[in-house]
């Protein structure tokens, strides 16, 4: 229930999020994925992804969590994230904060109760939001 909620939470502001953010800023740049095959595209973004930023992110909040109250460390991770997503593609990071403010809580939430899940379930919840975003680039219909 917890991974459905957080992919709620997280995927429907930020797909508002990007549709505003493209309005605002239509001429700018949006992450390119040519070069990929579909199964490299798909694995990259919804399971390589996933693991790979919810390690860094637990990590991250873990050392945070020791100096500074949760929220502020939810706060700082999601901030941090969307910037690094910005270095790459400044409009990115601009939808990117979102979703990852709801992962850092789910992480924050789980991590007392089994550090395993705190881990587990925003990977999922990560590869959720992915997934639609990842079918459409795939498909050729994202925009």
């Amino acid at each position: 229930m917890s991974v459905v909620t957080a992919w709620a939470t997280a995927f429907i502001p930020s797909i508002l999020l990007s549709a505003v953010v493209a309005q605002l800023l239509p001429e700018q740049p949006h992450p390119n994925f040519d070069g990929l095959t579909p199964g490299m595209l798909i694995f990259g973004l919804v399971v390589f992804a996933p693991v790979v930023e919810t390690l860094i992110m637990g990590t991250v909040l873990l050392v945070l969590l020791r100096f500074v109250k949760p929220v502020t460390a939810i706060v700082l991770s999601a901030v941090g994230w969307g910037i690094a997503h910005s270095m790459q593609f400044p409009i990115w990071g601009l939808t990117i904060w979102w979703p990852f403010l709801v992962l850092s809580t789910l992480f924050v939430a789980w991590r007392e109760r089994s550090l395993w899940l705190a881990f587990a379930l925003p990977m999922v919840a990560h590869g959720m939001q992915n997934l639609g975003p990842a079918l459409l680039i795939v498909s050729g219909k994202a925009g």
